[in-house]
């Protein structure tokens, strides 16, 4: 802005009708203008969302400038805790440091593209990320609390067939910071922040083919000095049985474990989940076995009933069979339909005369209903409606 000033300047001051000047200096002044842009643009460093950071990472960064390592504390905790959206705001560091800090990083928040909310407040948000990709998470109403499902990966490469997500393909993984945004976005709009306790990662993606990034943004959701808060406990993984990772997970962390299991032979399981080829049931149940839960804790076992194909009470017998040496409990999922799937629910004398079956081998078995069946509820639905 002060160089155009300077310019009008100039050209009050001369002739600006002089042929010459006109044809030579003005176009100089321009030529400059746009290359001294273009230098800027291409030396100037490109800003970092700072939830990309890890706190070492932040105090390495500040390290280097030669300011001191408990900054790093004081800057998350703006972040995190107090939901900051600028630098200038952190009114406990020096201005220095808040002038320096937004030349290179940013504060990031998701763009939302669209929301639809439930009858029952179910609300579903359909998040655009920098790169136009699309992904979902869900925020659940429970008696007391909220439950917030978040994703891990824009589509999935899984491939399951009863899934919507699928259908898109996978395009990418997610960052760290775009799964933590989730938490932290929707947990600054609820008017009582601290009663979003849960975190399921069962949105769109496989979390265990993401590990490194889901670990990074779980520790950060659970820390309680500088991050979201949120107690490890009340923390879920899904997956569909990504063994190697599956025991990486219970080593890492104290996260509870939810398997998708959906079938009790290698046949159905195949047909309905791809990954079976490279993990059997009996690859998966073993590791399973070998999983080491926090104390007092349990594997959940996920089981969508689909009709025909996994509803009977004999599968019901083998299920009970299967997991007899595990300690886990059994969530069953009646089908939810969406377009462009031939899967149908089981009617719901057949999903009770399962849940018995269970219920009478004394397993904790509960039947999960779908909640948002009015909005676009089914994993990936949102997405794919904002792709057509």
């Amino acid at each position: 802005m002060k160089f155009w000033i300077l310019v009008i300047v100039i050209c009050l001051l001369f002739d600006i009708c002089d042929l010459s000047f006109c044809t030579f200096i003005i176009p100089s002044l321009i030529y400059y203008a746009i290359t001294n842009a273009i230098y800027h643009m291409l030396t100037e460093p490109e800003k970092k969302d700072i939830l990309e950071l890890s706190h070492e990472q932040l105090i390495a960064w500040l390290v280097e400038r030669n300011i001191e390592k408990y900054r790093a504390d004081q800057i998350l905790k703006w972040v995190y805790l107090r939901q900051a959206d600028s630098f200038e705001v952190m009114t406990d560091i020096s201005r220095e440091i808040r002038t320096l800090l937004p030349r290179h990083f940013e504060i990031g928040r998701l763009a939302v593209e669209r929301t639809e909310t439930s009858r029952d407040g179910s609300r579903k948000y359909l998040f655009k990320l920098k790169d136009g990709k699309f992904i979902e998470s869900v925020l659940i109403p429970e008696r007391d609390h909220f439950t917030l499902c978040v994703s891990s990966q824009v589509g999935c490469a899984q491939g399951c067939l009863f899934c919507l997500t699928a259908t898109g393909g996978f395009e990418r993984n997610l960052s760290r910071g775009e799964i933590i945004a989730q938490v932290r976005d929707i947990k600054n709009e609820l008017d009582d922040p601290m009663s979003l306790t849960n975190i399921v990662f069962m949105g769109m993606g496989e979390p265990l083919a993401n590990y490194k990034n889901l670990i990074s943004a779980i520790e950060v959701i659970t820390n309680t000095d500088m991050g979201l808060r949120l107690a490890i406990r009340r923390v879920t993984v899904s997956t569909a049985g990504l063994v190697p990772r599956l025991l990486d997970l219970g080593r890492d962390t104290r996260v509870n474990l939810a398997v998708s299991l959906n079938a009790t032979d290698n046949d159905t399981r195949t047909r309905l989940m791809p990954i079976n080829r490279k993990y059997p049931l009996e690859e998966l149940l073993k590791a399973c076995r070998q999983y080491l839960p926090a104390p007092g804790r349990r594997i959940t076992f996920e089981y969508i009933l689909i009709k025909g194909l996994n509803d009977t009470v004999e599968d019901a017998r083998r299920l009970a069979r299967l997991l007899q040496p595990i300690r886990c409990k059994i969530n069953l999922i009646p089908y939810n339909p969406h377009e462009g799937c031939d899967f149908d629910r089981p009617p719901e004398e057949v999903i009770q005369a399962f849940f018995k079956v269970l219920f009478d081998k004394n397993y904790t078995v509960i039947i999960r209903r779908s909640k948002g069946q009015d909005i676009s509820a089914a994993c990936g639905q949102l997405r794919a409606r904002s792709l057509d």
